[in-house]
């Protein structure tokens, strides 16, 4: 069914029967979310009584790291053993990785224990994409990929939130206990609720992908090493190792029996090669935001810790905003928006590297330059997705559906590199409100127009694909 000549509106997402798996799958999302944000309040009472202040970034970059691992492996897992039985095993090792945070004796375990709950919620958040395509109609697919980034932009404030409660009154592992009990329930619920997704027949017997797994490790750990390398010569290394481990990768897993990725992944002839291209492209535009930008703001603008965090927040509160406006729209609509979409991030960009540098430049007009590259993610994000699941080949259905939220995190954590990479060559080296802190708030952004461009580009590629 084509979704651009379907007309529904929201309230075809509140039939009974679809209720308490749209519940499902939001709660499933909005765990993973606010347990990242809300590590980010507690970590400084972890630090306070395990120390370690010098792995202070270990517990996230460990998280990222094998969220994505377990996203690549989802789509051939639920294959194998089923959408539900993986949503569930992931939402449980999830849980057990909140426990063994909550028994840290030292920073060392905290790292472990995020290590294992990034696996688990990586399968999670890939597998509930395959879920929405499994058990939902294609014309509510953008209305619930909006809702579920719905559930991102309710963590930013829900996560520190809670995190902020159990740091007041001195009990971080509280808050450990209690994502591990929640993820308990969401468990299963959902073993009780979510109806079996059948498993593919095994004519052979599964093998693991090793070799393609070690590649992506070795990928998202040159990416990781690169966000926090010294030496530019070093940054520029880590990151093209990073780009050919990849490149070998999807090299092999194309001719492989199982694949991790859709075998026409990043082709430019194929929808889902283009709009995994694109999807990529917009997470990498993004990325440097929330990295960046709070410390500019703080230090060249005078902003607060809270208030800092507010205005970057106001790019997630936009994301939504725009998903919630624009999912339902029909006709030519949807290509107009996803080309667009990239053009607003673009003209977002340009405003940061102009106004940011500049101490003078009143809130008034940062924050709605901010809250504008959101919007243009936002916008497009449930289309692209969309097109990504819709364009599969077949066989390569699952994989492309779980394909969606790998792309973003990988793209996440590309972009961040790439900020690093920008931010040391313009000579940032502390946080310090000097001429190197103003030079780096002009090209960090500026750098990004570049990949606002591409994913511009790509926006129109996908649009001549989908043409009669």
């Amino acid at each position: 069914m084509d979704q651009d000549r379907v007309r529904v509106g929201w309230e075809s997402l509140l039939k009974r029967e679809w209720a308490p798996t749209l519940a499902i799958l939001l709660g499933g999302v909005l765990l993973q979310s606010m347990s990242v944000l809300m590590l980010t309040t507690v970590l400084p009472s972890i630090v306070g009584e395990l120390g370690g202040v010098a792995m202070l970034s270990w517990p996230t970059t460990a998280y990222l790291a094998a969220s994505i691992v377990a996203a690549v492996g989802a789509g051939a897992l639920a294959t194998m053993l089923g959408a539900r039985a993986v949503y569930c095993a992931g939402v449980t090792i999830f849980s057990v990785g909140a426990l063994l945070c909550s028994l840290a004796g030292d920073m060392g375990w905290v790292v472990v224990g995020r290590l294992i709950q990034g696996f688990g919620g990586g399968l999670e958040a890939a597998v509930a994409y395959v879920l929405v395509r499994a058990m939902l109609p294609e014309e509510v697919w953008s209305r619930t990929i909006a809702l579920m980034s719905t559930s991102w932009s309710m963590s930013v404030l829900i996560g520190p939130l809670v995190g902020g409660m159990f740091a007041h009154f001195g009990s971080w592992r509280g808050a450990f206990v209690t994502t591990a009990v929640v993820a308990i329930v969401l468990a299963a619920s959902a073993f009780f609720i979510l109806p079996p997704v059948a498993a593919a027949p095994r004519t052979l017997p599964a093998r693991v992908p090793a070799g393609r797994v070690a590649l992506i490790c070795l990928a998202i750990a040159a990416t990781s090493a690169a966000s926090v390398a010294a030496a530019l010569l070093v940054e520029l290394g880590l990151i093209a190792a990073a780009i050919a481990s990849f490149a070998l990768m999807l090299r092999l897993d194309r001719s492989a029996s199982t694949r991790l990725l859709p075998g026409d992944a990043f082709s430019w002839r194929t929808q889902t090669g283009v709009g995994l291209w694109l999807a990529f492209l917009l997470c990498i535009t993004f990325s440097p935001l929330q990295i960046f930008v709070p410390m500019f703001l703080q230090q060249l603008h005078g902003f607060d810790p809270l208030s800092a965090g507010l205005a970057v927040a106001s790019a997630s509160l936009a994301w939504t905003i725009a998903s919630l406006a624009t999912a339902g729209m029909s006709a030519g609509w949807p290509d107009r928006l996803t080309i667009t979409g990239s053009a607003a991030m673009g003209l977002s960009l340009i405003a940061l590297a102009d106004l940011v540098p500049d101490a003078a430049t009143p809130a008034i007009l940062l924050v709605p330059a901010i809250a504008l590259l959101g919007a243009g993610i936002g916008q497009c994000w449930p289309f692209v997705a969309h097109r990504i699941m819709d364009g599969a080949q077949a066989g390569d259905e699952v994989v492309a559906a779980s394909s969606v939220p790998t792309i973003q995190q990988m793209g996440f954590a590309f972009g961040a590199s790439i900020a690093g990479l920008i931010a040391n060559a313009s000579g940032l080296s502390a946080a310090i409100p000097d001429a190197t802190m103003v030079r780096a708030a002009f090209w960090v952004p500026a750098s990004f127009i570049v990949s606002a461009m591409l994913a511009f580009v790509a926006g129109l590629r996908l649009r001549a694909l989908r043409r009669p």
